[in-house]
């Protein structure tokens, strides 16, 4: 049987986010939805969630899930059996991109969740399309699932992150990077530098999505996430050591 499946939900995102993959996946192994929500700093989140994630599993990250995922894998390596990043980064915040947050914070603090919402997220970052409107309306209804209080911790997290390039030379298990090839906020360029970083990495482009593929073309993320859970497990070189 497959090692349990850790989804990790992006920023201002909950479970919703891979509604689609959740539905399918769950039928054939374990899967399981953490927050990213548990501090204002990326170890600090991670740290909680080793404590409660299953001894070893696969996980998969989107956007800061992605993020979050990476630093679970610098923390824990013997524990990641396989990691899948979608829509992230491995590079820190520059001095002018974290305080880039600082107004999205403001926004959040004075209770103008729409306005911080459709800050980070614009129609221009996903693919063209009807689905288009439908992905901004659930963004909108997953934040204010959150609240603006746990957004702020997430923001802050991200404006503290580090590189994790290290982290992923040193990765050796199946690797997926999936990117949306009409994403603009983290563009396949990004993502193409990214699994070119890791030893077992595939990328997966996906057409016609953006910034969300889970939600914009949620088949062909599930086909990808199969594919990767069919990889044979490649031991972590740091747990031989």
């Amino acid at each position: 049987m497959r090692e349990p499946l850790v989804f990790l939900p992006g920023m201002m995102c909950d479970a919703r986010v891979f509604g689609p993959q959740i539905a399918v996946l769950s039928a054939e192994q374990t899967v399981t939805v953490a927050p990213v929500t548990g501090g204002d700093r990326m170890e600090e989140i991670a740290s909680g969630l080793l404590d409660v994630l299953p001894r070893k599993f696969a996980v998969a990250g989107s956007a800061m899930g992605g993020i979050v995922a990476m630093e679970l894998l610098r923390r824990a390596p013997d524990r990641i059996s396989r990691i899948a990043l979608i829509s992230t980064t491995s590079l820190p915040e520059t001095p002018q991109s974290a305080a880039d947050y600082e107004p999205l914070i403001t926004k959040l603090k004075a209770g103008l969740l729409d306005q911080a919402v459709t800050s980070i997220v614009r129609p221009e970052h996903l693919a063209p399309g009807p689905v288009r409107n439908s992905v901004r309306h659930l963004l909108a209804s997953m934040a204010e699932n959150l609240g603006a209080e746990a957004i702020v911790r997430q923001a802050r997290a991200l404006q503290r992150r580090r590189d994790y390039q290290p982290t992923l030379r040193q990765c050796h298990v199946p690797t997926l990077v999936v990117c949306g090839e009409h994403d603009t906020l983290t563009p396949v360029k990004r993502h193409e530098f990214m699994a070119g970083l890791i030893p077992q990495a595939n990328l997966a482009l996906i057409q016609d999505a953006g910034h969300f593929p889970t939600l914009e073309a949620p088949d062909a993320v599930i086909a990808a996430l199969r594919s990767w859970m069919d990889q044979p497990l490649v031991l972590n070189r740091k747990a031989l050591a």
